[in-house]
């Protein structure tokens, strides 16, 4: 019986130490200093592969947070109508680290901010990648891309020297900015506190610096370009042309509608 008894504490205790364990606790994102301002190309640090392995980890963190549970506790995002948070942050651009502030857009373009977990993972490169191919589109809308994550700008530069076909970004045609204080993916409500990464959040502003779309997904569930490019178009239309509204589903060059109740009866009388 005594013997029975210390196998059964040793097996509860056993128990309790590995439930202990949760994907509430993430690496940090940056083994590394911020560095100072350059301009030349950039390479990785010699020896910087070695953190190979350590990357794949989180990932495996990543992956289990996300299968774990579909319940997370982020903070209230920004209303759509009202101005969008600035911030200056550190980025990767063309293999070189810049700086990005938000003012700096307003009055000249739109812009897309895209939050994403992690680097090296799975989701994110899809719809990263998928936002580079199709970046001259948003340029004739006069539209500037900004990716946001936790990684510092180092994890930034080595997926972007990551070839494509081994899980990399290859070379992008818009700044990934690293948000490795998190204040920035916690200014826009994304964050998720517990596991110190941001949910995937997008914001589409104007060149008011005003808040005019946003949409937040799960960490599992990756957004679409199509449909990120169409609310573009459907918010300068209705800003050209202030007097009408975009139903659902609207694209340029299709009928829009008055919002009065007998000039809208033509459109409904269309359809």
């Amino acid at each position: 019986m005594a013997m029975a008894s210390i196998a059964a504490s040793s097996l509860l205790s056993s128990t309790s130490s590995s439930s202990a364990l949760s994907c509430k606790s993430l690496p940090k994102a940056s083994l590394f200093p911020s560095p100072k301002p350059i301009s030349q190309r950039l390479s990785l640090p010699k020896g910087f592969q070695s953190f190979g392995k350590s990357f794949k980890s989180r990932s495996r963190v990543y992956q289990n947070c996300s299968k774990r549970s579909l319940v997370v506790n982020a903070y209230e995002p920004p209303l759509v109508g009202n101005k969008a948070p600035d911030f200056e942050a550190e980025a990767v651009f063309d293999q070189e680290f810049i700086k990005v502030k938000l003012s700096e857009y307003i009055g000249k373009k739109y812009v897309i901010l895209f939050f994403y977990p992690l680097d090296f993972t799975f989701v994110c490169p899809t719809e990263i990648t998928a936002f580079s191919d199709r970046h001259s589109d948003f340029e004739k809308l006069n539209t500037e891309i900004l990716g946001v994550s936790i990684d510092s700008v180092f994890s930034h530069l080595a997926w972007v020297q990551t070839d494509r076909k081994s899980g990399g970004l290859g070379d992008l045609k818009y700044p990934l900015i690293s948000d490795v204080t998190k204040s920035i993916s916690q200014s826009y409500g994304v964050l998720i506190p517990e596991q110190g990464i941001a949910l995937r959040g997008l914001f589409i502003i104007d060149k008011e610096g005003v808040i005019q779309h946003s949409t937040i997904n799960n960490l599992a569930i990756g957004r679409s370009v199509d449909e990120t490019m169409r609310t573009l178009q459907a918010l300068q239309y209705v800003q050209e042309n202030p007097d009408e509204v975009c139903p659902a589903g609207w694209k340029p060059g299709e009928k829009s509608m008055k919002p009065d109740p007998k000039l809208s009866k033509e459109y409904f009388a269309a359809i």
